[in-house]
């Protein structure tokens, strides 16, 4: 039975005051069991929201999801890091990095999630392997990192269950970007999973949730500062998010984009976005000492195939069929192939990357709600970054579809998406700064 009363703790936030660490335990318990009903944890979400959440609140929020379930630990001799994104278009560092890590020696148990709105989800790249297995009980997923230094998986309902049910909540009352709760969500996952170092990529731009850098500032403080109270080490990476990252927007294009990476034909960005977050890790678990010897480690992994290999072996080890790597028919094969042309002449001087991801929603290549169908093959390929020049009538890419009525719509929305200058832009770095 409830003890308190919720609408007093919800006025108290709403008034702009601080709720201790016994009320926020006993909010997150209380929704958890159903004792407290979406509207009131709605009203709350609202009120931290627009009033935020100082440090102590953050830190006994990011506690009380940890308390909510089970936790993983891993033999303490073990360097146990792990990657996250804060999301954006043609992303799929994860499935790059994770096999490149862990062929390195490092333990990396991937929590990852599914796309939603104009971002990808790592899962969805995953899964466009026929047969890929990535839910699993917390003791297959611990099994399974500690066989073969690595595992890609979603999060299972024990660990951090009251992250899950509040982050349902929030994605439904336009309450995400909130750096209290974005600061909970990220690093209580990556606690209860057993990490002990963690490389934020977040993202800064037009297909960012952070559109510039002073709230990401103010969120990357939080993230180290409340990870280091939990023992965990945090470096952030502030990275590029005006263009999409490589060639492939789609989850079977982007998995053969990531694979033709590990065989050694890597794309500009995706290279040293990849190479820079890898070796981040790698410096922060004192494999490497300098940066220029965890690049080195890096491209000796990838040219020798051990990082390929390693993505075999996690794809057998997670039920997946290993032909992918040879016979990308498996992963994309569509009706049609629909080419983008640039409308007229000029320099690129902006992209909208969430009108490209919303866009591509209309070929089931992304969703706008989580039981949404995806169609693994469909997707895009787009070719230039900002600065790029483009005559009239060249190709800015081509939209990969089943459907040709909803495929043309696309190409139209990707061409408006694309914004031409006819003065030379300055070229783009892919990342901004680390911390």
């Amino acid at each position: 039975m409830i003890n308190y009363n919720p609408v007093e703790l919800i006025l108290t936030k709403r008034n702009g005051n601080t709720l201790n660490d016994e009320q926020i335990r006993n909010l997150v318990k209380g929704f958890l069991n159903g004792e407290i009903p979406d509207y009131q944890m709605s009203a709350l979400l609202m009120a931290i929201y627009f009033q935020g959440l100082n440090r102590e609140e953050i830190f006994s929020l990011t506690k009380s999801y940890i308390e909510s379930g089970k936790t993983i630990s891993f033999p303490a001799k073990l360097k146990v890091a792990d990657k996250h994104s804060t999301g954006g278009v043609g992303d799929k560092i994860s499935l790059m990095l994770a096999p490149i890590a862990a062929s390195l020696g490092l333990t990396i148990p991937m929590i990852s999630g599914r796309g939603l709105g104009h971002t990808g989800g790592t899962l969805d790249k995953l899964e466009s392997i026929p047969g890929f297995r990535t839910q699993f009980s917390i003791e297959e997923f611990r099994k399974l990192v500690l066989e073969h230094n690595c595992a890609l998986a979603g999060q299972s309902k024990d660990l951090v269950p009251a992250d899950q049910k509040i982050y349902a909540l929030r994605d439904v009352t336009a309450t995400v970007e909130s750096p209290g709760l974005i600061t909970a969500s990220i690093l209580s996952k990556k606690i209860a999973e057993g990490a002990k170092h963690l490389i934020i990529d977040l993202k800064i731009g037009s297909g960012a949730f952070m559109p510039d850098k002073e709230k990401a500032q103010q969120l990357a403080e939080l993230l180290i500062s409340i990870g280091k109270r939990f023992d965990l080490k945090v470096k952030v990476a502030f990275t590029n998010m005006n263009s999409p990252l490589g060639l492939a927007v789609g989850n079977g294009l982007e998995m053969i984009e990531a694979i033709e990476y590990l065989k050694g034909n890597p794309l500009k960005d995706t290279k040293i976005l990849t190479a820079e977050l890898t070796a981040q890790l790698l410096l922060s678990t004192s494999f490497a000492e300098t940066e220029e010897q965890a690049i080195t480690m890096i491209e000796e992994t990838v040219r020798s195939g051990k990082a390929l290999k390693k993505l075999e072996e996690i794809i057998i080890a997670q039920g997946g069929t290993p032909a992918v790597i040879e016979d990308y028919s498996l992963l994309s094969t569509t009706k049609y192939k629909i080419p983008i042309l640039a409308p007229s002449c000029g320099y690129v001087s902006h992209i909208d990357c969430r009108s490209i991801g919303y866009a591509l929603i209309h070929i089931n290549a992304g969703r706008t709600k989580v039981t949404d169908a995806i169609d693994h093959s469909t997707g895009a390929l787009l070719i230039p970054k900002i600065g790029d020049f483009l005559e009239k009538d060249e190709p800015i890419g081509e939209v990969h579809c089943n459907d040709q009525i909803k495929g043309e719509k696309v190409v139209e929305l990707i061409q408006k998406a694309y914004n031409l200058s006819s003065e030379p832009i300055p070229e783009e770095p892919i990342i901004f700064d680390i911390i």
